[in-house]
């Protein structure tokens, strides 16, 4: 029964959501508004499904705090929401009212792409990494290993590089709002600190992490950021 009670909390929630968003845009009559929005709800309601399908017990987890949450953790997590939360505001209060002249759609149809592929990286993600949870902490109750494959054989967190696209980059420009870049880029800046901090921890208390990231230096985007080589612990 939990997963139904779950799932109408957050049907309800996301309806409440775009009422209100609508209401700061001041109008109802806004595709790109109403794409934004589509994207936003599909994007989350298809990655859950993927994840209910794959691993119904993640999904599960990924619904809660998981015990030993960091602090620092909880609130990157508060800062994450906000920003994004901050940045939809801002652009209903901006472009939903004020259509910006610099607005072309080839901007906003690259924001649409930008959200569907890091909406596919943060899913994929999630199906490779049976321990991809909301918080970072160490899963010693459910055998917490080192993953490698698929998208993590190329960067060390796909999860936030796609997160950053689709939740950070992609909205302003679907929504053609300069100012709503703002507060997208505090939603950004919060995962880029949130891999750092990751990093440390894993490498800190994860056997075999400090070998991965010798393997795997990159990690969130290949020749962007961050390339750092540790030194294998001695055995």
């Amino acid at each position: 029964m939990l997963q139904p009670f779950r799932a109408a909390v957050i049907c309800v929630a996301a309806a409440l959501f775009i009422a209100g968003f609508f209401a700061l845009a001041g109008r109802l009559d806004w595709g790109w508004g109403w794409i934004c929005m589509a994207l936003l709800t599909a994007g989350n309601g298809v990655s859950d499904l993927a994840l209910w399908v794959a691993n119904p017990g993640l999904l599960v987890r990924r619904g809660r705090m998981g015990e030993g949450t960091r602090t620092w953790d909880r609130v990157c997590l508060a800062v994450f929401a906000a920003g994004v939360v901050a940045t939809l505001v801002v652009g209903a209060l901006d472009a939903g009212r004020l259509p910006a002249p610099w607005t072309m759609p080839w901007m906003q149809w690259t924001g649409v792409a930008l959200f569907v592929a890091g909406q596919a990286l943060v899913t994929w993600s999630m199906l490779v990494n049976p321990f991809f949870e909301k918080t970072a902490r160490l899963q010693r109750e459910c055998g917490h290993r080192v993953i490698d494959t698929g998208p993590y054989g190329v960067v060390r967190h796909p999860g936030y590089a796609g997160a950053i696209a689709a939740y950070a980059v992609a909205p302003p420009l679907i929504l053609g709002s300069w100012w709503a870049f703002i507060p997208a880029a505090v939603t950004a800046l919060c995962l880029v600190a949130r891999t750092i901090l990751e990093d440390r921890m894993l490498r800190a208390e994860l056997e075999g992490y400090a070998d991965y990231c010798n393997r795997v230096p990159t990690r969130l985007w290949p020749f962007i950021w961050a390339r750092s080589h540790f030194p294998t612990p001695a055995r």
